[in-house]
């Protein structure tokens, strides 16, 4: 008998562990919001080919001087076609420059991803390997961060920006860092 209880109890330890760490991983108890070490750091450099004009290249430096929000999404992505009508929105709105970085795909999987479903990027960024994507800290995707204008990431939200995300966390973030 205790050889089967001892595993059991071990079990439950583990089980009860793990709980009260995801309940407890994000700011607030929201498992959706994932610390990132970038917060209040500049924006990894990087340098990537714009994905309908390969010959272009970005740079975050680029943008120096703006609040911009880069948006990281695949065409692989449930939640970010969850997301994309709202981005959409957005970009017709004309807030804020969005930047896209479309993670870990081929370039043409992107390019017939937004062809299909439109685009709402200013340009968006391709990086097939992943290399800066992890340099970024994306864990998952869709993942956004919100630029300053000296360059430094000032929030990251992982998971879809929905109306109430943007409303809540984003917009009136932007809006501050838009008129420092």
């Amino acid at each position: 008998m205790s050889r089967f209880f001892l595993p059991l109890v071990f079990f439950l330890v583990l089980a009860a562990t793990l709980a009260v760490g995801l309940r407890h991983s994000g700011e607030a108890g929201d498992p959706q919001a994932l610390p990132s070490p970038l917060v209040g750091r500049p924006v990894p450099a990087f340098d990537l080919p714009v994905l309908d004009d390969g010959e272009r290249r970005f740079q975050p430096r680029q943008l120096a001087g703006q609040v911009w929000v880069l948006n990281v999404w695949a065409s692989w992505c449930a939640p970010c076609r969850e997301e994309h009508p709202f981005l959409l929105e957005l970009a017709r709105q004309q807030q804020v420059p969005l930047v896209g970085f479309n993670h870990q795909e081929k370039p043409e999987q992107g390019r017939a991803w937004l062809s299909r479903l439109g685009n709402p990027y200013r340009l968006t960024v391709t990086d097939p390997s992943g290399r800066t994507g992890l340099d970024l800290g994306v864990i998952g995707v869709p993942e956004t961060f919100v630029i300053d204008k000296a360059g430094r990431v000032r929030h990251k939200h992982a998971g879809p920006l929905t109306p109430e995300v943007w409303r809540d966390e984003l917009q009136p973030l932007i809006k501050e860092l838009q008129g420092a």
